[in-house]
C-alpha cells in the first residue's frame, strides 16, 4: 500500500505501508497506508499541519479493543508514544498522558494513596482509548472519575474539555472523532495504599479467572444490552466455542473472541456477525459491537 499523499516531516517516526498486525491484540489486520509516531505535542502539531485536509486520520493506542480489517487502513494512522505517557499525582488527582496505560494510572494512584481508580487496572488499554469509549470495568467507568481532558483538533488547537463537555454515555461520548486526546486528569479519594493494592489484586484475580487474557483476543466484543449481559445471551444462543476459520468464541468468556493462531480479521468479524444473528434468532435481542472495527475488508471491500 503506497501512500497517495506526501508524508509530513516530523522529528518522530513516520513510515509508509506500516504493518498493524504486530500491534493489535488480535494479531490480525492489513497495513496502514502510513503511520506516524510524533514525539510530543509540538511534533503532533507539525504532523497535522503538514497533512492534507482530505487525508483520513485514525488514532490507535495499543489496539486492545480494536479489530483492524485485512485490507488495512487508508490515510494516516497516528500512535502517541512515550512523550504522551507521563503520569503524575497532583494532590487528590492523577494526571496522565493519553498514551499511558490505564493499569499504570491505577498503580500510580495506589502509590499516591488514592482510591477510586482501581477499576482502571481492569482496562487493558490506554487513557486515550478510555476517553474515546468511556471504558469501564468492575462497576465504574471513565466518566465516574474524569475531571477534565485535553485534546488537539485537526487544526492543531488544544482544547480543555470538562467531564460535562464529553456528554458521556455507555461506551461512548458525544464529541465526535475530529480530535486527538492528549491527556486527562482523574479524581481519586484518599485511601491507604495497601487497601488500594488489595482491591487491584482482586480485580487482577477476577480477570485471570474469567477472561482469556493470555490469548490473542480483544476486549468485550459486544455491549451489554439494557437489563442484560451480552455473554449470557451469547451462551443461551449456544455460541460458546463456536468457530469460523481460525477464530473462536472463547470457552472461558463467550463475549470474547479468540484468534487460535490462524485467524484473519474477516474470520473474527464474520464469526461475531454469526453470533449476533444467532442471538437475535434465539432471544430477539440485537447486540451492538463494542470492539472498534477500522479499515477495509480484504479484497478492496468497504
Amino acid at each position: 500500500m503506497t501512500p497517495r499523499f506526501p508524508l509530513p516531516c516530523i522529528r518522530g517516526r513516520i513510515a509508509r505501508s506500516a504493518p498493524l498486525d504486530r500491534i493489535t491484540w488480535f494479531r490480525v489486520g492489513g497495513p496502514a497506508e502510513a503511520m506516524a509516531r510524533p514525539l510530543d505535542r509540538a511534533d503532533l502539531r507539525a504532523l497535522l499541519a503538514g497533512l492534507p485536509e482530505e487525508v483520513p486520520l485514525t488514532v490507535l493506542g495499543v489496539a486492545s479493543n480494536t479489530l483492524v480489517r485485512d485490507g488495512g487502513i487508508d490515510g494516516l494512522v497516528v500512535r502517541l508514544g512515550r512523550g504522551f505517557a507521563e503520569i503524575r499525582a497532583e494532590g487528590g488527582s492523577i494526571a496522565a498522558g493519553a498514551a499511558a496505560l490505564c493499569a499504570n494510572v491505577a498503580r500510580a494512584a495506589a502509590d499516591a494513596g488514592l482510591g477510586g481508580l482501581e477499576f482502571l487496572s481492569g482496562i487493558p488499554g490506554t487513557v486515550g482509548g478510555a476517553l474515546a469509549m468511556n471504558a469501564g470495568a468492575y462497576g465504574r467507568e471513565t466518566a465516574d472519575a474524569l475531571i477534565d481532558a485535553e485534546a488537539m483538533t485537526r487544526t492543531g488547537d488544544v482544547q480543555r474539555l470538562s467531564n460535562a463537555d464529553f456528554g458521556f454515555r455507555y461506551r461512548g461520548h458525544a464529541l465526535g472523532k475530529d480530535r486527538i486526546f492528549l491527556s486527562a486528569r482523574f479524581r481519586g479519594v484518599e485511601r491507604p495504599s495497601g487497601e488500594v493494592r488489595a482491591a487491584m489484586a482482586e480485580i487482577a484475580a477476577a480477570r485471570e479467572a474469567s477472561q482469556p487474557i493470555r490469548t490473542r483476543t480483544g476486549g468485550s466484543t459486544f455491549r451489554n444490552p439494557d437489563g442484560a449481559k451480552a455473554w449470557e445471551l451469547i451462551d443461551r444462543a449456544g455460541c460458546r466455542g463456536l468457530r469460523r476459520g481460525g477464530a473462536m468464541v472463547s470457552e472461558l468468556h463467550c463475549n470474547f473472541l479468540v484468534n487460535t493462531g490462524s485467524a484473519s480479521a474477516a474470520d473474527l468479524e464474520d464469526l461475531a456477525e454469526d453470533v449476533r444473528a444467532r442471538v437475535r434468532a434465539t432471544t430477539g435481542v440485537g447486540l451492538e459491537w463494542e470492539i472498534e472495527r477500522v479499515g477495509r475488508r480484504g479484497g478492496g471491500a468497504a
